[in-house]
């Protein structure tokens, strides 16, 4: 039977190529056991006692069975599989958590002497303050110290300089943790007095000073410090045909993109198996799955993308959950992303939950979105075509300035449907926004670039189709489009941002607009807009801007022929992940009459039916659609009052 949600914009389902593997070989490591040696066989009673042990000795059909244990080291496959059914398998054992952690801990601290804790010389110092020192050892560190390498060394071309604070893409990569909690860097010393849990490194990278939260002595607490840069990555390019199942990769000192190196690396492998693996604080970027950088040649015949990455857990990356260069045919499925985002880096422009670049034939299904810091939960750089995103949840985006951004595409068709998209926001100075008194800004359709927050954002692209989806609680509006006539030289990117398709789609309280389109030359038909107040329809271009309600919408466009308005409420639970349809309890202010012209729906279940559209056919459950009628939104149906349970992931991290 044909999977649905798997059906591509251009009809073809996709290319999965996953069989059932039988390992012909399997090795064990533990590094718990009595009887661990390298030196050993690799049997369960003999087993390894380092993963890279077993890794330098797997041909393809082999499966690494890795106990459970903390692994301080960085596995480094030295051979990848052969084809799907001759894979090579790193997979946890048993119900125990297997961790590989790119740090140490350390035990050596004395108290912090010789430097002035308060910023003024005339201030008094707090006695009360207390702060240490650790002396790294070189020990720790064979050819990289990530505190003497600050984030950002390598491509620096897109920064813009007077836009952005730099002291964070000027940190060192190293983090300290205490009880596995990451103290916060500071710029200089005496920064700590104002900041417990907080650490400092000399400009050597050889000391690190901090300051444990409550002041308390390190000696009652586990304090580890990062010393390698990832957790599983090959050291050789292009290795393929690898699982890695089950591992949490934690405390990796990734440099901020680009090159793009995560926790877990593909290294330009291609056909990756990454499932069920939790990336636990990574200073940069969680997983990598494309070709590193743009500096690349790209070879002839050479596969990018093609990997896997599913049921994954990825926590507090600091610039991106998921990176990838001419990732193709990627599946990123059922996976939870979370914390993203707070080095802060978001003009570094490689900033986001799921950052690719001409992403082609990718199918982006029911993961979890959350709490995606001054970044975009998914961004999909120029050049992407036949893409589907489909039944994910893009939550709370904190300073967030979208949701999903698709750039510079101008060829092919990309469709987001039946998805949810959730309070986005915006990231801009409030202190920007002018303060217009009296009735002033009452004939303004368009206020100055300074308010942003958008549910989904299409920057010179061409051909979207977004349809069924659910958008609510957005600063600036559901959607906003614009231009790109002209971009890189050469590289023949820009685009017109028309074509677009609104098809049977939910909008509910965005505060400026549902929709701002560029231009006319777009499709809007049978979407419901909910508790949508002013001109939240309109279009920008040409001059002067206009912007309208549904009535005036129809009358002069010819849009939402069967568009409706309503008032009434939705409410998603973002942390137990519920949503909720409720009566209105008053209808809006109106002049008299006008309630009666508007035909406002008040009753969720009186939704009025809508024509489907031949993109789809099931609803964000999987629900299949009636084929001759349906209802705006991401539901089959909508029952007043009942409880919705969203979390739409499957397999064991549900």
């Amino acid at each position: 039977m044909m999977d649905k949600t798997a059906i591509l914009p251009d009809g073809s389902c996709f290319s999965f190529w996953e069989v059932p593997v039988v390992y012909e070989r399997e090795l064990h490591v533990d590094c718990n056991h009595p009887e661990a040696d390298d030196g050993n066989e690799g049997t369960a009673q003999k087993p390894f006692k380092t993963i890279n042990k077993a890794a330098s000795v797997a041909t393809p059909g082999t499966r690494i069975w890795i106990h459970q244990g903390v692994y301080r080291e960085c596995v480094r496959p030295v051979m990848g599989g052969q084809d799907p059914a001759h894979m090579i398998c790193y997979e946890a054992f048993g119900n125990g958590e297997v961790v590989i952690k790119a740090s140490e801990q350390v035990y050596d601290f004395k108290p912090s002497t010789g430097w002035r804790i308060q910023a003024d010389f005339n201030e008094k110092p707090d006695r009360k303050i207390v702060i240490w020192e650790h002396r790294l050892s070189p020990d720790m560190f064979p050819g990289y110290n990530p505190f003497c390498a600050v984030n950002i060394l390598h491509d620096r071309l897109f920064i813009e300089y007077d836009k952005t604070d730099m002291s964070t893409y000027l940190n060192r990569r190293g983090m300290v943790f205490c009880d596995g909690k990451p103290l916060t860097q500071v710029a200089l010393y005496n920064q700590m007095s104002k900041c417990e849990g907080s650490y400092w490194v000399e400009a050597n990278g050889q000391t690190v000073h901090f300051r444990l939260p409550g002041d308390e002595n390190p000696a009652d607490h586990v304090i580890e410090v990062t010393c390698r840069e990832q957790c599983f990555a090959p050291e050789i390019p292009f290795l393929s045909y690898i699982k890695v199942k089950g591992i949490t990769c934690a405390h990796a000192a990734t440099g901020a993109p680009v090159p793009q190196r995560g926790a877990i690396s593909c290294y330009r492998g291609h056909h990756w198996v990454i499932e069920n693996c939790v990336i636990d604080w990574t200073n940069a970027v969680g997983i990598d799955v494309g070709n590193e950088c743009w500096h690349h040649d790209i070879l002839e015949g050479q596969q990018i993308g093609y990997s896997v990455v599913r049921g994954c857990t990825i926590k507090d990356a600091g610039v991106c959950g998921i990176a990838g260069l001419f990732a193709t045919h990627m599946l990123i499925e059922d996976n939870l992303i979370e914390g993203t985002g707070w080095q802060k880096m978001e003009l570094s422009w490689e900033a986001g939950a799921i950052k690719l670049h001409n992403s082609v034939n990718g199918l982006f299904r029911r993961n979890v979105f959350r709490n995606t810091f001054r970044a975009d939960h998914l961004w999909l750089d120029c050049g992407n075509e036949n893409n589907r995103i489909t039944g994910n949840l893009f939550l709370d985006g904190v300073e967030q300035r979208e949701a999903i951004f698709i750039e510079c595409t101008r060829d092919g068709i990309n469709l987001i449907d039946h998805n949810i998209i959730w309070n986005v926001e915006g990231r801009f100075d409030p202190a920007k926004v002018p303060v217009e008194p009296g009735s002033s800004g009452w004939y303004k359709m368009e206020e100055p670039d300074v308010v942003n927050g958008y549910g989904i954002y299409g920057e010179g692209t061409d051909h979207l189709r977004i349809v069924h989806n659910l958008i609510g609680n957005c600063r600036s509006a559901g959607y906003f489009a614009k231009p790109v006539s002209y971009r890189m030289q050469g590289m023949d990117r820009g685009g017109t941002s028309r074509d677009a398709w609104f098809v049977n789609n939910l909008f509910y309280r965005c505060r400026e607009a549902a929709l701002k389109l560029p231009t006319k030359d777009n499709l809007v038909e049978g979407n419901c807009y909910v508790r949508e107040e002013g001109g939240y329809l309109r279009i920008l271009h040409p001059q002067p801007p206009v912007c309208l309600h549904l009535p005036a919408w129809k009358e002069f466009y010819g849009f939402d022929q069967q568009g409706q308005e309503a008032w009434f409420d939705i409410a998603v639970d973002t942390v137990n992940m519920t949503l909720q349809f409720t009566a209105a309890e008053a209808k809006p202010f109106a002049f008299p009459g006008e309630l009666e012209r508007r035909q406002f729906v008040y009753d969720p279940e009186a939704l009025g039916a809508v024509a489907p559209c031949n993109l789809t056919d099931t609803d964000f459950y999987g629900v299949a659609l009636e084929k001759e009628q349906c209802i705006p939104g991401p539901l089959a149906q909508i029952e007043t009052g009942k409880v919705y349970r969203l979390d739409p992931r499957k397999g064991d991290n549900r």
